[in-house]
């Protein structure tokens, strides 16, 4: 007995599921001015009331904005009294000052992004509640989706132990390290800044996350189609699952697409995180090289160093994990192909010859706006230019160092 298919129907933002459950980290990443609190993007009740948290949000972001730069400064003052202790005369100012720099502009390209992209954030707000409510009434006419692991389960695994970990190693592995002559406060608020900024990693992974539990809807529902389709003998009922066919193609479109926006949303906030990491590292190495102090403060910069490196290998791993879901969709439609009922009912027949042509045209890629791709590839290739950059800087130390011994000698 057939299941009759279930219209899709329209859901607003905060009625999503999967938005709801997302809700407290995206609510944290507001406290952090990371991005905009998700009550904005509610339904429109209230207007004056919103237009006046709408104000007094701003205000506390350009407070947010004005400390970040207050704490660059003391920064930079702290690293020339530390380069007059050290007595250092290479390129490590130059270094020091970039590394300050990128932290403000990281600030102040987060905050732009929130002005800028407010309307296109509130859009895919709304896309991922429409596509998870079209695809859950699209599901009901094959038995439904399946109950297992619970999404805030992996969203809790996934993305919130990582946040706590950060919290609890970010102020343990640099409070002794970093702002040697800065004053307890100035170190604390270092310590917090430091924390907004990697935050950014785990808030991207909570969009992809968000997609990735779509697409392994909409992979499910195809999989329950190809099930049926082995066993089916009534027309009506192949009739049924060539529209359910169809309108998993556009599932697919759609996603696809709000992957793109995605990656327009996070283009200059995710750029900024992969150059500040890496630079981040170098940064370390050099200071490693210049401070010959007791073994613990050495082994607290290789853990910045792994940090930093985890924070980026999480974001590339999560999108690679989609990227395969999206590439497992090809395959079930092969076996789909593969049925006799594919060659006896032409509907069917031309519903997966155009499905299977949209999936070789639209490769599902993560990408900064085409400036480099978040996978794991990229990941590996950025690894190794870092790499190379350490051994650069190794060389030149050295040779800064055989000098300055010359010089003692004579």
């Amino acid at each position: 007995m057939s299941v009759s298919c279930k219209a899709p129907s329209d859901m607003e933002p905060n009625r999503s599921r999967l938005l709801a459950t997302a809700r407290p980290y995206l609510q944290l990443f507001s406290v952090l001015a990371l991005t905009p609190p998700p009550v904005f993007f509610e339904s429109p009740s209230h207007l004056r009331l919103r237009r006046s948290l709408k104000i007094g949000y701003g205000c506390f972001a350009c407070g947010v904005l004005l400390l970040v730069t207050y704490e660059c400064y003391v920064n930079i003052m702290d690293l020339q009294h530390k380069l007059e202790h050290f007595h250092v005369e290479d390129f490590s100012k130059v270094m020091g000052n970039i590394h300050k720099g990128l932290i403000l502009a990281m600030a102040i390209c987060n905050h732009l992004n929130m002005l800028l992209n407010y309307r296109r954030l509130g859009g895919i707000y709304e896309e991922i509640a429409k596509l998870e409510a079209d695809v859950d009434a699209a599901s009901e006419c094959c038995g439904g989706q399946r109950r297992c692991c619970s999404f805030r389960f992996r969203l809790a695994i996934c993305v919130g132990l990582w946040m706590v970990l950060l919290v609890a190693l970010i102020p343990r592995l640099s409070y002794d390290r970093l702002n040697l002559f800065a004053s307890q406060t100035d170190k604390i608020i270092t310590e917090i800044v430091l924390i907004m900024l990697q935050f950014k990693g785990p808030e991207y992974c909570v969009f992809v996350m968000l997609v990735y539990e779509v697409m392994l809807r909409v992979r499910y529902t195809l999989q329950q189609i190809n099930q049926e389709l082995e066993d089916c003998g009534c027309r009506d009922r192949l009739q049924e699952l060539c529209v359910a066919l169809k309108r998993n193609q556009l599932f697919v479109g759609r996603i696809w697409r709000l992957v793109g926006e995605l990656g327009s949303y996070f283009t200059l906030s995710m750029m900024l995180l992969f150059i500040y990491n890496g630079f981040t590292i170098l940064h370390v190495v050099n200071w490693a090289i210049i401070k010959k102090d007791n073994y613990s403060y050495q082994y607290m910069r290789l853990g910045v160093s792994v940090m930093l490196t985890i924070n980026l290998l999480l974001v590339c791993f999560y999108s690679e994990c989609c990227m395969k879901a999206y590439k497992g969709i090809p395959r079930i439609l092969g076996k789909i192909r593969s049925l006799s009922v594919a060659e006896d009912f032409p509907t069917l027949k031309m519903g997966l010859r155009e499905y299977l042509l949209q999936m070789q045209h639209l490769k599902l890629l993560f990408t900064c706006s085409g400036f480099f791709d978040i996978s794991l590839k990229y990941f590996a290739g950025m690894l190794v230019t870092i790499l190379g950059y350490i051994i650069i800087l190794v060389q030149f130390k050295i040779q800064a160092f055989v000098e300055a011994e010359k010089k003692n000698i004579f």
